[in-house]
């Protein structure tokens, strides 16, 4: 893909301490493959680059658990009961933090918090990357067969052009990364790059 600066914007997804940091609720699961791919410096490289070019950043953040998030709800989706029982994200606790390194600088704008794995699903984000004149997103984050995968294709539906960056992502095992990144993403994401592909391409700008 080409990119148009006034176009583009990169979209950070859940960069939580819980996923992304030694001694986080869900670190473990995530660290084989997160270091085997070197995601978090890659995560690292391509927002510098967005910030250097001067592309707009947004974030797509996970709901962080408060008490009495689910406790009445009738209906519950698993992926839901597993945050209930997991706390995972919990809101004020150093987990449910923005790891330091990708905190959003002044400017960048934090949609709202997503329920479930879309962070587009009531949310405000596609109101703000309409609003900010964005078509092309730039896709980084945790992880890849849900909150990535989801929103990937709920831009597409969107009409959004989407390019993920595969090593700038992570997953719970290989098996999950191959489904999401060989499998189910390549029908809704317009690229599928390395960081130095899509590095490279940013500088070109």
């Amino acid at each position: 893909m080409t990119y148009d600066k006034q176009l583009t914007a990169v979209l950070v997804i859940d960069p939580y301490n819980d996923f992304i940091s030694e001694g986080g609720k869900l670190w473990h699961r995530l660290k084989a493959v997160a270091e085997a791919n070197s995601c978090l410096s890659h995560m690292s490289q391509v927002l510098s680059a967005a910030r250097k070019a001067g592309l707009r950043v947004f974030y797509a953040l996970h709901r962080r658990y408060r008490p009495g998030d689910y406790e009445t709800w009738k209906f519950i989706a698993p992926v839901q009961k597993a945050a209930w029982r997991n706390k995972s994200f919990e809101y004020g606790t150093w987990g449910g933090e923005i790891r330091s390194e990708f905190s959003p600088q002044p400017g960048e704008i934090v949609a709202l918090e997503h329920w479930c794995s879309s962070g587009f699903a009531n949310t405000d984000l596609d109101l703000q990357l309409t609003r900010h004149g964005i078509h092309q997103l730039i896709v980084i984050g945790l992880i890849a067969h849900t909150c990535v995968e989801a929103t990937v294709r709920f831009a597409a539906e969107l009409g959004y052009e989407v390019t993920v960056v595969k090593d700038a992502i992570a997953d719970y095992s290989d098996e999950e990364m191959h489904a999401a990144l060989d499998v189910n993403i390549p029908n809704y994401a317009s690229a599928v790059v390395t960081t130095k592909e899509i590095v490279d391409s940013i500088a070109a700008l």
